[in-house]
């Protein structure tokens, strides 16, 4: 899942904050469990679980990216 964002064109790169938790460690085990995910490979966007057992196609995460984006900065 790292990799289909870290491939994702570069003005989408500057609009996004990317963490990753592994879910080998505490953080990550809780993490997983604030997002009520059941299963990985999980994606959340603004804290909230949207993709979960797969991983979406390019388009699928950039146009869900850039509808968050501009739901957030409409006002601007």
């Amino acid at each position: 899942m790292a990799e289909s964002v870290k491939v994702l064109p570069q003005d989408i790169q500057e609009i996004i904050e990317v963490h990753e938790w592994d879910m080998r460690t505490r953080e990550g085990v809780q993490r997983f469990r604030e997002l009520k995910a059941k299963s990985l490979p999980s994606v959340a966007l603004d804290g909230d679980l949207v993709y979960e057992s797969l991983i979406p196609m390019q388009e699928e995460l950039i146009d869900e990216i850039c509808r968050r984006y501009k739901e957030k900065n409409q006002d601007e």
